[in-house]
């Protein structure tokens, strides 16, 4: 049974990505908290511990999403926290980040990539089995 007291941080500096998200999560009965950047998004992490992080890629800088990724994934209390990282750089940019393989992802510090606009579907769908597979995890 997943445990969704504890909430999915999403972190994208569009406040209209962070709504729609926020609506497609919340209908799952998931508790999602948004921040516009991602120095808010670790302040609030050490005080309580996520299940899951869906962020941008760039924000502040092409690179942000990676940044706060590689932040996550580097620090023991939250190394185990599946993140999505979600991008329009191939649209706005004409770049190509789409991971071909799992060590790409595992240089990326995801566990999951996907290009926006994402269908609602595919979002929830890997959302709950990145949580699924962690409480699978943590039982074995």
């Amino acid at each position: 049974m997943v445990n969704r007291n504890h909430p999915i941080i999403v972190v994208d500096d569009d406040p209209d990505f962070c709504d729609i998200y926020r609506q497609i999560i919340k209908k799952k009965g998931y508790r999602v908290i948004c921040f516009s950047n991602t120095e808010h998004a670790l302040e609030k992490m050490t005080e309580e511990k996520p299940m899951l992080v869906i962020t941008d890629l760039m924000m502040s800088s092409l690179d942000s999403g990676f940044s706060f990724a590689q932040k996550i994934k580097g620090n023991s209390r939250f190394k185990d926290v599946p993140v999505i990282i979600v991008t329009a750089i191939g649209e706005k940019r004409g770049m190509d980040f789409t991971p071909r393989s799992k060590e790409d992802l595992d240089a990326m510090y995801a566990d999951a990539f996907f290009a926006k606009p994402i269908s609602p579907d595919m979002l929830i769908a890997k959302i709950e089995e990145l949580v699924c597979k962690n409480i699978e995890e943590d039982l074995s």
